[in-house]
């Protein structure tokens, strides 16, 4: 596979350049779809495995709806619905947050345990794959810089945000 030459000389907006949008939404969609494919004979979506891995990892007491969203870098509409349907699977239960009458703490199920358990194969899999494209010796070079370009545009995103209050 032939490497193209990142050249600065170029403005950023130029047709001969590389751009960071169309480059983190292809890398995204081609990863999502794959693993969309992988695991639909389990009934179950990418954005419901990004739930339960990230219920199975956090708090035993379960998080609130607030914190779901946040470390799956989604919103609270798509959250919400997610977790209904994730609810009437028997994966997870909503229940009073013991502090805050608003809020609800999310609580995963042994189903839902079991289910992730079922997927996290197929994930760990894939992404294993996927890295092998890279030499070895950059593999995790590759993830902190990707980490930083992600931390960079949840913070253009907080900024423009604000801006928009203003």
């Amino acid at each position: 596979m032939a490497t193209e030459e990142f050249n600065d000389d170029l403005p950023i907006d130029s047709p001969e350049r590389k751009r960071l949008p169309l480059l983190l939404r292809r890398a995204w969609y081609g990863l999502n779809q794959a693993f969309r494919r992988q695991i639909s004979h389990a009934g179950a979506t990418p954005d419901q495995f990004t739930a339960l891995r990230t219920l199975c990892e956090g708090d035993p007491a379960g998080l609130t709806q607030s914190e779901l969203t946040r470390a799956m870098s989604s919103d609270p509409n798509t959250v919400a619905s997610l977790l209904e349907r994730m609810e009437n699977n028997g994966w997870l239960e909503r229940k009073p947050h013991e502090t805050d009458r608003r809020a609800k703490r999310i609580i995963i199920l042994p189903t839902g345990r079991e289910k992730y358990s079922e997927l996290r194969d197929c994930a760990v899999d894939l992404q294993g794959d996927i890295l092998t494209t890279l030499p070895a010796d950059r593999r995790d070079s590759f993830l902190k810089e990707l980490a930083q370009v992600a931390d960079a545009c949840h913070a253009a995103a907080a900024e423009a945000g604000r801006k928009n209050r203003e």
